[in-house]
């Protein structure tokens, strides 16, 4: 949950500074953007979170019927909507690598079809239901880090799964931001192999825990 915490964070470098001013895994962020491009604010875009916050939805939608009579524990079903994620993510760095960001339809396109990997992710997460892991968005998470876990434990709770949920989503932004300036395309690389990753490790450990 970690690792695709540090995905969303890549993926959301990429949307808004390659991508035109589009999150793809912080709904939230949309709902702004949009709200004030629907205002007629300058300059900001208003096709890319429209698509994006569909795209998101019926991501997570799609999985949610999927896993609706599946428990919570992690299956291969989990297995295979994360890898398929990863794999889909492969595939549109290699979208951005042949044709680059230029035109306005694929960047649309690009970022509303990650944020229906998101979507599905937050999805699988939340089924999961591993406390303060949704993967997507931490504003609830430094909430509850602030005024539950700093009070109750004030210089402990920096090691807190909290703590490092919202660590992780910066640092991914950090590092997504920073392939950009190698290209696109490596950034998406990069989230669809820790993407890969996250799904072999939680298939492993439910194996291994029957």
């Amino acid at each position: 949950m970690v690792a695709l915490t540090f995905v969303t964070g890549v993926v959301d470098a990429v949307g808004y500074l390659a991508l035109d001013r589009v999150f793809t895994g912080n709904m939230t962020g949309n709902v702004v953007i949009f709200a004030m491009a629907a205002a007629g604010a300058d300059g900001l875009p208003i096709l890319g979170p429209a698509f994006a916050l569909l795209a998101f939805t019926g991501g997570a939608f799609g999985t949610g019927m999927a896993l609706r009579n599946v428990t919570s524990a992690w299956n291969r079903l989990n297995t295979a909507l994360l890898g398929g994620g990863g794999v889909l993510l492969a595939v549109l760095g290699g979208v951005l690598a042949a044709v680059g960001t230029d035109a306005e339809l694929v960047r649309v396109a690009v970022s509303a079809a990650t944020a229906a990997v998101m979507g599905e992710q937050a999805a699988v997460a939340r089924k999961l239901a591993i406390a303060d892991m949704t993967t997507v968005v931490v504003t609830s998470t430094l909430t509850s880090l602030a005024s539950e876990t700093m009070v109750a434990d004030r210089f402990r709770s920096l090691w807190h799964r909290r703590a490092v949920a919202i660590v992780a989503i910066g640092l991914g932004a950090l590092a997504g931001a920073l392939l950009l300036r190698v290209g696109p395309e490596w950034p998406m690389f990069v989230a669809a192999g820790l993407s890969l990753a996250a799904a072999g490790a939680g298939h492993r450990v439910s194996v291994r825990h029957g």
